[in-house]
């Protein structure tokens, strides 16, 4: 399996996370919501505000259909984007999924003050959300504990744990 994919909630980690596990398997790296930003020329919260979350989830869902054609990469997924049955679906075809599983309270930590996430909202809707995706994020191939973990630590459980070895230059 050569492409992987991130999944957990908002502020896990998921694009720093991305990015470094890329770089040690000398993979290429994709961040979803980046790059549906760069297609649209809107941010995330601007096309909540002026499409709607259906028309952002369906760009996840179209652009995650067009990693068909990608070898060797890893995917951090939006927060929601894995919540979607035909998108886990997707994403078992395509390759392995890693959620990153990081403590409510640190992520809130981490999204203290930050205005631009669509969904962010008061400590308790947080909560409720994060309740509301958990059974999907259980649904991925492998669960990696983050909390304040480094994300050196983090990449090394990751290749320990994968069933793959870093492509050589």
């Amino acid at each position: 399996m050569t492409r992987i994919f991130l999944v957990g909630f908002m502020g896990a980690g998921k694009t720093t996370i991305g990015r470094l596990l890329a770089e040690r398997l000398g993979y290429a790296f994709l961040d979803l919501d980046e790059w549906i930003q760069e297609q649209v020329g809107l941010s995330i919260r601007e096309i909540f505000e002026r499409m709607g979350e259906a028309a952002f989830r369906e760009m996840e869902r179209r652009a995650l259909c067009g990693l068909e054609v990608r070898d060797e990469v890893v995917v951090a997924l939006g927060g929601g984007a894995f919540v979607s049955e035909e998108n886990r679906r997707q994403v078992r075809r395509l390759g392995i999924s890693i959620w990153l599983d990081c403590p409510l309270e640190v992520i809130l930590e981490r999204l203290a003050g930050t205005t631009n996430r669509p969904l962010y909202r008061s400590a308790e809707q947080m909560r409720e959300l994060w309740r509301t995706r958990l059974p999907a994020y259980e649904q991925a191939d492998l669960r990696v504990e983050t909390g304040r973990r480094t994300p050196e630590a983090i990449v090394e459980e990751i290749l320990r744990r994968l069933p793959l070895r870093p492509r050589r230059s």
